[in-house]
């Protein structure tokens, strides 16, 4: 997100840039820990991910591999969970606990999950609302046309209001996950306390972004009352 105007307007990023730094450092450690510590089940990340679709009769989503480190996610248009190189063949705590993550995100579009509709349905506008909010607010402030300004804090809301939209989402696929890996006896009550810690500290990015974009709304206000 671009960061201008320097001046002391440029404070209220702070608490939040100091967060979402926090964030990323806690996400890595807590995962980098519980990837060395084996599951009570043995299963890799791809065979839970298997089982659990298979335990709410989904039998129309794959579960496949993608490059990368953390770059797990469940596409909905697809119909895949895709589960980084690690975590698709470990059988770690950490792995196992986010591929119930993902399959979380499965279940819910399976159950019409009313807020994982909500966040497909508004990711355009927000997607449209990422790349112009910029550059809008920036030709107002520089042509003094408050209309514009406006405009551009209305396209940047929309990017928060996503993330918003997107808590409750994250939130409830990681109860879900715990709620399976327990019920199906994948994770014994010490490995439960593992994979809670590694699906916390994942939440915690996104409660960064959302505090982060929240903190830049405030200031675009101020940058906006200003002019």
């Amino acid at each position: 997100m671009p960061l201008f105007f320097w001046d002391s307007t440029m404070l209220l990023l702070v608490p939040a840039l100091l967060f979402g730094v926090w964030a990323q450092w806690k996400i890595k450690s807590t995962f980098k820990r519980y990837s060395k510590i084996p599951s009570n089940s043995g299963m890799t990340g791809y065979q839970v991910a298997k089982k659990l679709l298979e335990r709410n009769n989904i039998f129309d989503v794959e579960v496949e591999e993608v490059k990368g480190s953390l770059t797990d996610h469940y596409d909905s248009k697809e119909k895949k969970v895709r589960l980084s190189e690690l975590n698709f063949r470990s059988d770690s705590i950490a792995s196992i606990g986010v591929a119930a993550h993902e399959v979380g995100h499965a279940i819910q579009d399976n159950k019409q999950y009313a807020p994982l509709r909500w966040r497909h349905t508004f990711y355009p506008v927000a997607r449209l609302g990422s790349k112009l909010w910029f550059w809008l607010f920036l030709a107002g402030m520089f042509l003094a046309i408050p209309a514009l300004i406006d405009v551009g804090i209305i396209f940047f809301a929309t990017t928060l209001v996503f993330q918003i939209v997107t808590l409750p989402v994250e939130f409830n696929a990681s109860s879900r996950a715990l709620a399976q890996l327990s019920s199906g006896g994948f994770i014994s009550r010490d490995d439960s306390d593992g994979a809670k810690a590694v699906l916390n500290a994942a939440a915690m990015t996104y409660l960064a972004a959302a505090a982060m974009s929240l903190s830049q709304l405030v200031r675009l206000l101020i940058l906006r009352q200003r002019n």
